[in-house]
């Protein structure tokens, strides 16, 4: 996934960014308001990470001016308002979840998959695809009954397809999903990540369209 997250703590900010790439998505930090906005504008986001007290503006309003257009982007709001007034007031301004400041870095991570499995049409974290039974929740996966280890990477790019089977995706809809706007990507990469997958996960997980771009298989 590509995640947008707006958050002006630099600590915490940067906890928060490196554990988003350990699990292998790509994120994209800002620290205000307006920073977030010119984002949205030139980036297609599968989640934004949303602190409500900035320092160009409320968090709160921002959301709301997103849905006010139509913007269905799954929002979690992070901050350190605790009151249950103001989740309230969080939730029904377009909040797809709310976590309260200090958490705990895995729940987080939980968080975020689980919203991204409910946008995705997945709510249910085992599927099962040919031989393959998959828990998302876990990411864990079984090949006809034996364990097989992703890379974080390779983890993300499997999503990336399975939220959208049967779609085909360009090189560079992948390469959006799975890399922030500073990272430098080779012309090869996705390729070598598809061929990576294919021999853990079998030949026919990821079906190839010849200069268009790759679909999910059947496993």
């Amino acid at each position: 996934m590509r995640i947008l997250f707006v958050e002006d703590d630099s600590v915490l900010g940067a906890a928060v960014r490196d554990q988003i790439v350990s699990g292998g998505h790509s994120v994209d930090w800002v620290q205000r308001l307006d920073a977030a906005q010119e984002a949205l504008d030139v980036a297609a986001y599968d989640l934004i990470l949303l602190d409500l007290m900035l320092p160009d503006g409320r968090g709160i309003a921002f959301l709301r001016r997103l849905r006010a257009r139509g913007e269905v982007t799954p929002v979690i709001i992070l901050t350190a308002l605790d009151q249950v007034s103001d989740r309230i007031e969080g939730l029904n301004a377009g909040a797809d979840d709310y976590l309260v400041k200090p958490f705990d870095l895995e729940e987080l991570s939980a968080r975020i998959g689980s919203v991204a499995r409910r946008y995705s049409g997945n709510p249910n974290p085992l599927l099962t695809l040919g031989p393959l039974e998959i828990d998302l929740a876990a990411r864990r996966i079984l090949r006809e009954g034996r364990p097989v280890l992703l890379t974080a990477r390779e983890w993300a790019l499997l999503e990336a397809f399975l939220a959208r089977p049967g779609q085909l995706l360009s090189r560079a809809q992948l390469e959006d999903k799975l890399y922030a706007f500073d990272t430098e990507i080779d012309s090869n990469t996705i390729e070598v990540h598809v061929s990576r997958l294919r021999k853990k996960l079998g030949a026919a997980i990821i079906e190839t369209e010849r200069g268009l771009g790759y679909r999910l298989g059947r496993g």
